[in-house]
């Protein structure tokens, strides 16, 4: 008889939601459908995610199956490399007034005026600021910057957007002139163009922040995009995702843009020519059924857009969340419900080819245990991390390259410096050394740190 695990929260009792992990489908229907690379239906991904289980509870013995299977679709699919990117984060700012329950990351955006005199240890970059964060790096040689930021009530899409916004006399549009704060974050093509430094490759601007670039106008997220892309935008993250249900963003983050709004704007990203990657934050208020519905919702997009390059799960930290502090959760997801989202991802997701495991969520043992459980690659070096830092987070802002090639040989496979869009690939011989990066525009193999 297997050991059943108890989650550390069950949010269907906690929660009146539609959609509960009950189908009419059976575990082992499932996970044969799963090793025969035949595609898979909510209710399988469910069946799977619980381990067929009717009582709060994960069945370890049927997990173990599950993530044997999706290691053999890994294999099949990608092979034995284990991927990274040398990038930095670079967040432009920490203010924003949205308000989701999750994030410990922002700071309301009034304690930035220069009116108050609050101490809130948050911060904004100017563009000036953010290329010279950008140049240094890729000095050191990374490939990709990555820029992900609150939504600063300030921050417009440009100069023509500016003067629609200063001309509006709505108030719901969560806009104040840069002259009412301390520091100017500039417009996003401005800081686009800041951070497009040498030919280094730009990933930034989510759904939610091509949202906020747009209020207020008739203007399409095609057309937001676009001109992103002429600012010399490469790529966007798909963050803001957390669960694409509604009934859960209503509990989670009220303010922040729905399941529609969301894949309108991954889809208009795509249209444009820019790859995507996906998310999904899950191990807070969600069931197992929320977690296939959003899944469902990933490939369905990739299936009309083909732009998908990624997809991450990403563990909730609870940690000084309001979540947490207003006793709407315990605690975040198990280790076992973290193993069985990153397999069953790799089952479902039939359409997208990378599974990230991500250090900084899930720390180093436990993120090279993933590797193992269907993803292939280990996110990047990052240089600087805040969000995951604020909630709590335990596991580091940065990594070396020597650090990945010692982590990723230890576990017998090869590790595999790439680009951001996963076109190109440079398997690294752990024997020879030292180790730096030489994708990046600057790089010459230099170790990075």
């Amino acid at each position: 008889m297997s050991d059943a695990f108890e989650p550390s929260v069950d949010p269907t009792d906690e929660f009146d939601f539609e959609h509960r992990p009950e189908t009419d489908q059976s575990f082992e229907n499932a996970l044969a459908k799963a090793r025969d690379g035949t595609r898979l239906t909510v209710a399988d991904a469910i069946e799977l995610l619980t381990t067929g289980s009717a009582s709060p509870g994960i069945d370890r013995e049927r997990k173990e199956r599950v993530l044997e299977a999706a290691d053999r679709r890994r294999a099949e699919v990608v092979g034995d490399g284990v991927t990274f990117v040398a990038n930095l984060n670079n967040n432009v700012t920490t203010a924003c007034n949205t308000g989701c329950l999750f994030c410990n990351f922002k700071d309301r955006s009034e304690q930035f005026r220069t009116e108050s005199d609050a101490d809130h240890g948050g911060f904004t970059k100017t563009p000036a600021e953010s290329r010279r964060t950008v140049r240094d790096a890729v000095e050191m040689g990374i490939y990709e910057v990555t820029s992900v930021s609150g939504l600063h009530p300030a921050l417009a899409l440009d100069d023509e957007h500016l003067e629609i916004l200063e001309a509006s006399d709505r108030e719901d549009l969560n806009y104040r002139p840069a002259a009412e704060y301390d520091t100017d974050p500039g417009t996003y093509c401005e800081q686009i163009r800041a951070m497009s430094v040498d030919g280094v490759h730009v990933h930034s601007m989510t759904p939610e922040e091509a949202y906020h670039a747009r209020r207020g106008t008739d203007w399409s997220y095609e057309e937001v995009f676009s001109r992103l892309k002429d600012a010399g935008l490469d790529s966007v993250p798909g963050t803001a995702a957390e669960i694409l249900v509604d009934e859960v963003r209503d509990v989670i983050c009220p303010a922040k843009i729905d399941t529609g709004e969301w894949l309108d704007a991954m889809e208009a990203a795509a249209s444009v020519g820019l790859d995507t990657t996906a998310t999904i934050m899950y191990g807070h208020v969600e069931n197992e059924a929320h977690r296939a519905l959003h899944l469902d919702r990933v490939r369905e997009l990739q299936d009309r857009t083909g732009n998908i390059t990624e997809f991450v799960p990403l563990s909730f930290v609870h940690h000084d969340t309001p979540l947490h502090d207003r006793g709407m959760v315990e605690g975040g997801a198990s280790t076992d419900e973290d193993e069985l989202m990153i397999a069953v991802s790799r089952l479902f997701l039939d359409n997208v080819d990378h599974i990230q495991s991500s250090w900084v969520k899930y720390g180093d043992a436990q993120g090279l245990k993933m590797l193992n459980c269907g993803a292939d690659d280990f996110m990047g070096t990052i240089l600087s991390e805040e969000i995951t830092k604020r909630a709590g987070g335990e596991f580091g802002e940065y990594r070396s390259v020597q650090e990945y090639v010692d982590m990723i040989s230890a576990i017998g496979r090869r590790p595999v410096e790439r680009s951001t869009d996963y076109e190109q690939f440079r398997p690294i011989d752990p024997d020879e050394t030292p180790h730096g990066p030489e994708l990046g525009p600057k790089a010459d193999g230099r170790p990075l740190l």
